[in-house]
């Protein structure tokens, strides 16, 4: 069991279990040096806590443990739990120890026996490794053999005067009745839940066919917890219990840096992209491209170098790989070099807290930046709504919390898809994405064509224009949206009615440029005829001042030959003036 000290180490009082979950919801772990009671039913993981408890006291918290069995043998306990990768060996050698307390069948027959022989063993055994902790696994079967309640409560407030007096964490599991998973299987030790200081209750049901399991505090005296039921699976490791994550993401931290969608024109719709660390939500019917779209942002996420997981929920990887390759969406160079990793959630049994456990644990080992899921909506299928959404919701919480950017798809119902563009989806969740993309068919004229949209994309200016999705062997690509008459046209109807403008404006084209022409031969004329007028012009008034001196010479002439003749005639000279 890998060891992570917690950030509640430091909270006086308790005892941390280790348990991933628990200690935040009881604000640091179990009583320290008191008495906590742990009941559920036939398989609901009470061994397994006690354990867990143990191992993280001696490993992490230097507080040796010693394990009580009253119903098993300690070999048959550490060949079931070998599977967890415990240290349980050399845990034994040093601060781990176990008791088998089990009744012989002479004694159980005679019902003449007590606690006594095995508190003093546990006593020297506690001197000897200086043990801090002790869980009675299975106490009740113990109990059950003695004659009358009398004996009983003597015994149990036997074991509990001992826990007051060596100061030790105990931890007694004791079981309860299957049907209700709150009152133990025998009413006579009903009041082991009033003397402890702390009860918890583990329970496990089958709901509509799925496995459900919760853990939840009953009473903590003196301190505060969480008294809501809080889901949990057995992983791995160990017990792991959800809890959301919101406290934790008040830090003030928030990316500014943008990641490309793989998709270049949708990143102009999106403002330059996805915030990094962002939940995006893609919504649509089933064959809208909501795979495409998340293979396109997965090979470009391991373009960059970062390490990325697909998790499908539909298809083998194998399948998506070769299907987003008609696309030109090639990720097969990714999963050899080890950047991208496929999972198919499909072989993965259990249900929605079991799945969201395991990829945590897939996405940590891989340690990847990238998360894409598809579809998220297949959680609601295992198990019941108000469960998947509340693992929706802390799969979110936690790839923010992790600085992870996840992208989901979901499926939409039809009605849902013609109406509130998705707000059906199963889960419930579009409220909690950062961004929202949502993709629907537009059928016209026999055929179907894809249209996407951007619902919302908080922080980022967004594009509220519907566009085309066009998919071909070259890749993936948006075209603007073509409206004509109020009516909008995609795919063979858009190309018809682009062509017929085309025509049109050819034809525009071309009598507009004979138009020109022909104006441009009679602009010509007029200036040839414009030339000619105003040659005429000229002409006309040079002839005018010819004409104007010829008259002008003649008259000096004839003045001239007057005065000529007059001179000539002598009588004709002018008179002096007369007396």
């Amino acid at each position: 069991m890998r060891v992570v000290r917690s950030r509640l180490a430091g909270i006086a009082g308790k005892a941390q279990t280790g348990i991933t979950g628990f200690d935040e919801i009881t604000r640091g772990g179990l009583p320290h040096g008191r008495t906590t009671l742990l009941s559920g039913g036939p398989g609901s993981g009470k061994t397994i806590f006690g354990l867990q408890f143990l191992i993280y006291g001696a490993q992490a918290c230097s507080e040796p443990g010693i394990f009580v069995a009253f119903e098993e043998s300690s070999k048959r306990i550490v060949k079931n739990f070998e599977s967890f990768g415990w240290p349980l060996a050399a845990l034994q050698r040093k601060s781990f120890s176990f008791i088998d307390a089990q009744p012989s069948s002479e004694l159980i027959h005679s019902g003449n026996f007590d606690l006594g022989g095995m508190l003093a063993a546990l006593s020297a055994k506690t001197r000897q490794i200086g043990a801090r902790r002790v869980v009675f696994d299975a106490l009740d079967v113990v109990l059950s053999m003695l004659p009358d309640a009398t004996a009983r409560k003597r015994e149990i407030r036997r074991l509990h005067d001992w826990l007051m007096v060596n100061h030790v964490s105990g931890l007694i599991t004791a079981k309860v009745d299957a049907e209700d998973g709150i009152h133990l299987a025998n009413h006579h030790f009903g009041f082991l839940q009033f003397m402890v200081d702390c009860s918890v209750v583990l329970n496990h049901r089958v709901n509509l066919g799925v496995s459900q399991r919760s853990i939840r505090v009953q009473k903590f005296r003196g301190s505060s917890f969480n008294e809501d039921e809080s889901p949990f699976v057995i992983g791995a490791k160990g017990f792991d219990v959800a809890i959301a994550r919101k406290a934790d993401l008040g830090n003030g931290k928030a990316s500014f840096a943008r990641v490309t969608s793989g998709v270049k024109r949708l990143d102009t719709m999106l403002g330059g992209g996805y915030y990094r660390g962002a939940s995006v939500l893609i919504t649509g019917l089933p064959g809208t491209a909501k795979t495409t779209l998340s293979g396109a942002f997965a090979e470009s996420s391991c373009q960059r170098g970062e390490r990325t997981m697909f998790v499908s929920f539909d298809s083998d990887s194998g399948q998506v790989v070769r299907n987003l390759k008609s696309v030109n969406i090639q990720l097969t160079p990714y999963l050899k070099s080890g950047c991208l990793k496929m999972v198919s959630a499909r072989n993965i049994a259990g249900n929605a807290e079991t799945l969201l456990v395991h990829m945590k644990r897939l996405v940590t080992e891989h340690r990847a930046r990238c998360l894409v899921i598809d579809p998220v909506s297949t959680l609601s299928k295992a198990g019941n709504e108000l469960t998947a959404h509340a693992v929706a919701e802390r799969l979110l919480d936690w790839a923010k919390f992790e600085g992870i950017t996840l992208v989901c798809t979901s499926l939409v119902d039809e009605a849902s898809n013609q109406s509130q563009y998705g707000a059906g989806t199963p889960l419930q969740i579009s409220t909690l994405a950062d961004t929202w993309i949502h993709l629907n068919y537009l059928v016209q004229s026999g055929e179907r064509n894809r249209g996407i949209s951007i619902i919302k994309s908080r922080g980022t200016a967004h594009s509220n224009q519907v566009r085309e999705l066009i998919l071909s062997d070259a890749g993936v690509t948006l075209a603007d949206i073509y409206t004509a008459g109020g009516e909008v046209l995609m795919g063979t109807l858009r190309w018809e009615k682009e062509r017929a403008e085309l025509v049109a404006q050819e034809v525009a084209d071309v009598g507009s440029r004979l138009k020109r022409v022909s104006l441009e031969a009679e602009e010509a004329i007029l200036r040839v005829r414009a030339k000619s007028l105003q040659s005429e012009l000229e002409a006309k008034q040079i002839e005018k001042a010819l004409l104007l001196r010829t008259a002008q010479s003649r008259k000096r002439e004839f003045a001239g030959a007057r005065a000529r003749m007059r001179k000539l005639r002598g009588a004709d000279a002018p008179q002096q003036g007369r007396r």
